[in-house]
């Protein structure tokens, strides 16, 4: 964007009190300083909007209905930490560098891709994948709590919607919806045709706004319910399967390691008797093994244990399946 364009946003922002085209045109200007290398100029606009995001931040969150909207979690879990299919994690990496590198995207009249919808059946890591995208950036991650969404009174969830977005678009965050069809579902529902459509219509038109600084995460057990608008939203979706059978054998291979216990069975033989449980099944199966050794030392045969416990996860498969 030319100089004289920023100038012209910076004004209109400041006449019109619109804080979200204010913090862009300033980040524009910033990053175009640091292009120039004059890093000090950028480095106290820098934190001038951060000052400025505290004090909007303090101010909002004063307010007793958004407190009931969203929860914040501290992230711990690294990229790392989650076994993903190739493609998914250079997407993943592709993104995270995005932010890393914003100021040259943005210096090019280009912004980080930011609203992302992860999809696959429970237990597979969609949770922890947000998680890990709010710590490899250094980013608070808030969740919103449906029930502080979801109203009884006829438009209220979408008042409430409004208010949250307004506030996390005073800070770079992570924003995550879990179960995002419970709001995103499509609007031919035929048993609840308009209130869905009143709140389908608000949460597009508020993902439409949001500025790249924030980043917000979909996550979805069940990808056919949600409305066919959402999915255009959204500029990366990655899909969460069940382990392959690959998958689930360096998940046991990495807990062994770090337990420095190996289980006593073959991983490839493991994985086969439990095709079909998610990555969270699998994590449960690696902890109950660990469990059950610690508790019967110094006597412990984890090669016994493994045994053992293998045949009640392989019944209780029988049994789900």
């Amino acid at each position: 964007m030319a100089r004289s364009d920023l100038l012209l946003s910076l004004v209109k922002s400041g006449i019109e009190g619109d804080q979200h085209l204010f913090r862009k045109t300033v980040e524009a200007i910033s990053a175009e300083e640091k292009v120039k290398q004059h890093y000090a100029l950028a480095e106290r606009l820098d934190n001038l909007l951060l000052s400025t995001t505290a004090r909007i931040s303090s101010i909002s969150t004063q307010d007793p209905q958004l407190q009931n909207a969203f929860y914040e979690i501290r992230p711990q879990r690294m990229l790392s930490d989650i076994i993903l299919a190739d493609e998914a994690y250079l997407l993943c990496r592709e993104i995270i560098e995005e932010h890393h590198r914003k100021d040259l995207l943005r210096s090019f009249n280009l912004e980080p891709r930011h609203r992302i919808l992860l999809s696959g059946p429970p237990g597979n890591g969609k949770t922890t994948l947000a998680e890990a995208f709010a710590t490899e950036l250094m980013l608070p991650f808030f969740v919103v709590k449906y029930e502080g969404i979801v109203g009884s009174l006829l438009g209220s969830t979408a008042q409430q919607l409004d208010r949250l977005f307004e506030h996390v678009k005073s800070q770079r965050c992570v924003l995550f919806f879990d179960e995002f069809d419970a709001i995103g579902k499509e609007r031919d529902d035929v048993q609840e045709v308009g209130e869905i459509k009143r709140v389908v219509n608000s949460l597009l038109k508020q993902i439409d706004m949001l500025p790249s600084y924030v980043i917000v995460i979909g996550a979805t057990n069940h990808s056919s319910m949600l409305d066919r608008a959402v999915w255009r939203r959204f500029h990366v979706q990655i899909d969460l399967p069940l382990p392959t059978q690959k998958e689930a054998e360096k998940l046991f291979d990495l807990f062994a390691a770090s337990f420095d216990l190996p289980f006593g069975i073959k991983s490839k033989d493991l994985a086969k008797r439990l095709e079909g449980l998610s990555f969270a099944e699998l994590e449960e199966f690696c902890l109950d093994l660990r469990r059950r050794y610690v508790l019967g030392l110094p006597d412990s045969d984890i090669k016994s244990i493994t045994t053992t416990r293998l045949k009640i996860w392989s019944d209780r498969l029988c049994n789900k399946k």
